[in-house]
């Protein structure tokens, strides 16, 4: 009924954008506490995994459209990361990861000398 095979974790919905510091992640996690998530970072692989549990009901579920269960969501990003200061909020059902670049991924200006 979760939409996922027995078992087996489903993705859920994200947006991964780079700017010049860093990059930003944004997952859709409608339902989920804080408590159940958990951020990990590995090289440059930014894994979020975690759980929507079934809430107690009364009575009888006639129909599912939501997901329940576990889910992991995976990126390699294209550069160096500095895993030491990663940041994530929780806010409205939208979990935001912030990842700042490592110095040496930063994008950088050359001033062209003249002469």
């Amino acid at each position: 009924m979760s939409g996922a095979p027995a078992g087996a974790a489903w993705m859920p919905a994200a947006d991964v954008t780079e700017n010049d510091d860093e990059y930003v992640i944004e997952i859709e996690l409608p339902g989920v506490h804080g408590d159940d998530i958990a951020v990990e970072a590995n090289g440059r692989e930014l894994v979020v995994s975690g759980e929507i549990k079934e809430k107690e009901r009364k009575g009888i579920l006639r129909r599912r459209t939501r997901r329940i269960g576990s889910f992991e969501f995976r990126t390699t990003l294209p550069g160096e990361i500095d895993v030491e200061h990663i940041d994530a909020k929780l806010s409205n059902g939208i979990l935001t990861v912030h990842v700042p670049k490592n110095e040496r991924s930063k994008r950088h200006k050359v001033k062209i000398v003249e002469g």
